[in-house]
């Protein structure tokens, strides 16, 4: 019974987590948005769908938790929900690429967005903490698709730090190549992990 109900808490802190993840990621998805819409940055736009992206991911973490105590159906959740978020990550990448492609092809460069530049150096601060936290959950219920999760947000921390120094170099010294590169340089990092996520090469550690 303490087992069964350590594993509860545990669960019940995951939820939590996700919680928070699906509030701050919704928050960000508008703004980076908004302001990459506004600046023309295809990077920044990318940065907001990938939140989007992450709160689809904590969505279907929240269902495999919703399921952790039921032994039978755990398996399949822990299945379903890592499907899910490897076809998202890889929907993500194909557009972040392809938007990159066209905007270098075309000579699109991005206005200054210094909404854009704060938003990515708060992410940069939030997403290692629920990182930590979140990976602390995935091991201890040896879950494959929760630790491909705490993948995905920290991702996100990797694409704030290159998002942050593609705006940086388009603000500071006017390259207006810098933000399709930058989004250029997130594509594959996302695809990689999608393809992990659907082969279920995930483990907890």
């Amino acid at each position: 019974m303490s087992v069964a109900l350590d594993r509860a808490g545990v669960a019940g802190r995951g939820r939590r987590l996700q919680y928070a993840t699906v509030a701050w990621n919704s928050a960000e998805f508008l703004v980076a948005v908004g302001a990459g819409i506004a600046s023309g940055s295809i990077a920044l736009v990318g940065f907001g769908f990938d939140s989007a992206i992450e709160v689809l991911s904590s969505l279907a973490a929240l269902w495999r938790l919703r399921h952790d105590g039921d032994d039978a159906r755990r398996e399949g959740a822990e299945r379903r929900a890592l499907r899910l978020i490897g076809v998202c990550f890889l929907l993500l990448s194909a557009y972040v690429a392809w938007s990159a492609v066209v905007s270098l092809v075309r000579h699109q460069g991005a206005d200054t967005s210094l909404t854009g530049i704060v938003l990515a150096a708060l992410s940069l601060l939030v997403m290692p903490s629920l990182v930590h936290f979140k990976r602390r959950v995935a091991r201890a219920l040896a879950s494959g698709a929760l630790a491909a999760e705490s993948r995905q947000t920290e991702v996100c921390a990797y694409l704030s730090a290159i998002l942050l120094v593609g705006l940086g170099l388009n603000a500071s010294l006017g390259w207006w190549w810098a933000d399709s590169a930058a989004a250029l340089v997130m594509a594959p990092l996302i695809a990689r992990e999608g393809w992990a996520a659907l082969r279920g090469d995930v483990c907890c550690d």
